[in-house]
């Protein structure tokens, strides 16, 4: 049994995830800023700078869903080749890590019950999370602190990786690290990349999960631009606690 993180299990409401993202912008743009200059590199304004980080995000985020991971550390090396500028990828990302630590995560409703429900079931939980915008490790404090780690058996975060959902790889990692076969497995997720993803690497099924669909605008723009489509599932639910239920059907114990 495998789930997404982000809009599944925890979240940040609209108004702070466009801060969130925003900061992560702010941090690289002042990085770049203060970083030593090559021969023959422009001259380039903050905002200016700023702009070059997030389109090299913005290419991140599209190479995400070729399958292929682009590291924060990369996409901040990335954009100090395209401004000119040699930057500090170690600066960036402890001021990174202070963001993630101080970011008002919420557990999404009925997260810890599905999680104890699965457990009790006998069902060995990983969590796969796309993890573009800050390194997983960063993370796990928060869902340390949330009480994941009572239930969750292991973490694939793709910056650990060179794959990301819908790359089936990143998925079979996760079973691999759970002990169990593709067709004993069910994915459980808000996105294409997830359902997409579950399908490529072969599993019993992928449940599209509904609840949790108020996005912040940066995230919306990037994650899911206009013309998205929803994917193409025959298991749907809009709350949590219908996902065992339904597990318990495509996996009989």
């Amino acid at each position: 049994m495998t789930l997404d993180l982000w809009h599944t299990l925890m979240y940040l409401d609209p108004a702070s995830e466009e801060a969130y993202m925003e900061t992560q912008v702010e941090i690289a743009q002042r990085t770049l800023a203060d970083s030593p200059r090559l021969p023959g590199s422009p001259d380039l304004t903050e905002a200016e700078l700023g702009r070059a980080f997030e389109r090299v995000y913005a290419e991140a985020v599209t190479k995400a869903g070729l399958g292929r991971t682009v590291t924060p550390a990369n996409q901040l090396r990335q954009a100090g080749k395209a401004t000119g500028r040699s930057p500090s990828t170690a600066r960036y990302l402890r001021e990174l890590e202070h963001v993630v630590r101080d970011a008002p995560f919420q557990r999404a409703p009925g997260a810890l019950e599905l999680l104890e429900g699965l457990r009790e079931d006998g069902y060995p939980i990983g969590i796969v999370s796309n993890t573009i915008g800050e390194p997983g490790r960063f993370l796990r404090p928060a869902l340390h602190a949330m009480g994941f780690d009572r239930y969750v058996h292991t973490y694939i975060f793709s910056d650990e990786h060179p794959w990301t959902k819908p790359a089936p790889e990143i998925f079979r990692a996760a079973l691999d690290a759970l002990g169990e076969p593709a067709e004993r497995a069910v994915h459980v997720g808000d996105g294409w990349a997830d359902i997409e993803g579950s399908r490529r690497a072969g599993y019993k099924a992928g449940i599209l999960f509904t609840g949790l669909r108020s996005y912040g605008a940066r995230y919306q723009a990037l994650f899911l631009p206009a013309g998205w489509n929803r994917p193409a599932t025959e298991y749907e639910v809009s709350r949590l606690d219908q996902v065992l239920r339904l597990v318990r059907k495509l996996l009989p114990t």
